[in-house]
């Protein structure tokens, strides 16, 4: 197989969560364990970081990256889904796994794969433990995909847990309230080794006590001490410093990603770094870690949060898709100057449709459009939907139409925002 050909085998051949939803879930580890121990156990032969939560896990797993790679360690990084390129996943220093790294991967362990019938997660979650293992990584930062505790991700010993925090998706597979959400999440806390929760909510902090307290893990809320405050966004950079106990404890931090829900994932970050440099022989100067934040982007190649496309109109676009993601990204909206708001909105059938709609903007013009995915939902329907909500528009036939329709209406002082699914975005990148 040449690389395309490969490409196409993990796509159609294995159950791929994007394309089919639940039904590719496997509700075990036994897939990846099997994967993993004939590969020789490539997660056992590098340090790592394991990080889960609804919203900002994406988000917090790179600024970890970046700051490692301003260290200057060999970081690893695993992430999904990815927007453009398959790729995007398995990330060392910010380069991608190569394509020739990609079709060895799936020919030398094709017999393997036909036997074991992993998903496309399973197959790819241990691609990318071989590739760190091979490639002699001094640390991975790793992203659970969906959940925790039955995450193909979840076979790691980490060096600390990270969970950014708990909202309602996914709710077909986790869960139905919070507490159940916290549970699934809180399945990535090992024994005796320290997790950082980057908010304290309600509802899901019992939960993540006691499962923390009953394998003996040191627990730390980042936002018990760290507080985000002075934040601004100007020259295309969010400008904060964080206090602890009332005092300034990092002084005029930059950061490339712009979102003004970027600060409490910066606040986790912090709270991570200092745990893994009291707790673990790895040490991060304060240097690194400014230089990291700053430049996220160069690092580690992130893209789709509150990411400018281009301006005169100007285009952004967000990958938040859930309740608690859209209510950050109506904030930016509503902090964002311009004459008129045009919006090319897309969603996927299993989401909460009608929660996000009753809280999108009424004052805009929607390009209602179907993401390129069996999951997508009829911009048809999308359109009916939004109707009962008073968000008026037009159905478009791909997201490539919506967009190519708002920047035709769109004066040079407008905004036009293009999200509601990772896939909207994907796309119109």
């Amino acid at each position: 197989m040449n690389y395309q050909q490969t490409l196409d085998f993990l796509y159609s051949k294995l159950p791929m969560f994007t394309r089919i939803g639940a039904s590719a879930f496997k509700k075990d580890l036994t897939n990846t364990i099997i994967l993993c121990e004939a590969l020789g156990n490539p997660q056992n032969k590098f340090k790592s970081i394991h990080i889960a939560g609804t919203n900002g896990k994406g988000s917090t797993s790179h600024m970890l990256a970046s700051v490692l790679q301003a260290q200057g360690l060999k970081t690893g990084l695993y992430t999904s889904p990815h927007l453009k390129d398959f790729r995007e996943r398995i990330r060392i220093n910010g380069k991608m796994i190569s394509k020739a790294e990609v079709k060895s991967f799936v020919q030398a362990n094709q017999k393997l794969i036909h036997e074991t019938e992993p998903s496309f997660f399973e197959a790819t979650v241990a691609m990318a433990f071989d590739h760190f293992a091979k490639h002699q990584v001094d640390i991975a930062v790793i992203e659970v995909g969906l959940g925790g505790r039955l995450d193909s991700t979840n076979i790691i010993t980490p060096e600390i847990s990270v969970i950014t925090n708990i909202s309602l998706d996914h709710t077909n597979m986790l869960g139905n309230t919070l507490q159940e959400i916290a549970g699934e999440k809180a399945g990535i806390i090992k024994k005796g080794i320290a997790v950082v929760i980057g908010e304290t909510q309600t509802e899901s902090q019992p939960v993540f006590i006691q499962r923390a307290k009953s394998v003996k893990a040191p627990i730390l809320f980042a936002d018990d001490s760290l507080k985000a405050h002075d934040i601004s966004v100007k020259n295309n950079a969010l400008k904060l410093s964080v206090y602890e106990d009332g005092k300034v404890k990092y002084a005029n931090l930059k950061s490339d990603l712009t979102g003004l829900y970027q600060p409490k994932n910066i606040v986790t970050v912090l709270k991570s770094l200092e745990v893994l440099s009291t707790q673990t022989e790895i040490k991060i100067a304060q240097q690194a870690i400014y230089q990291g934040l700053k430049q996220v982007k160069k690092f580690t190649g992130l893209q789709g949060r509150w990411q400018t496309l281009s301006k005169q109109p100007l285009v952004i676009c967000d990958t938040g898709h859930n309740e608690a993601g859209i209510t950050e990204v109506i904030k930016n909206i509503e902090q964002t100057p311009y004459e008129k708001l045009h919006i090319v909105f897309g969603m996927v059938k299993d989401k909460d449709i009608t929660k996000v709609l009753s809280l999108m903007p009424k004052n805009a013009d929607y390009y209602f459009c179907k993401p390129d995915i069996e999951r997508g939902l009829a911009a048809n329907e999308l359109q009916e939907q939004a109707a009962v909500f008073r968000l008026k528009g037009s159905g478009f036939n791909s997201v490539k139409e919506a967009k190519t329709a708002a920047l035709k209406q769109a004066g040079i002082n407008d905004l036009i925002f293009i999200g509601g699914s990772t896939f909207v975005v994907a796309e119109a990148l």
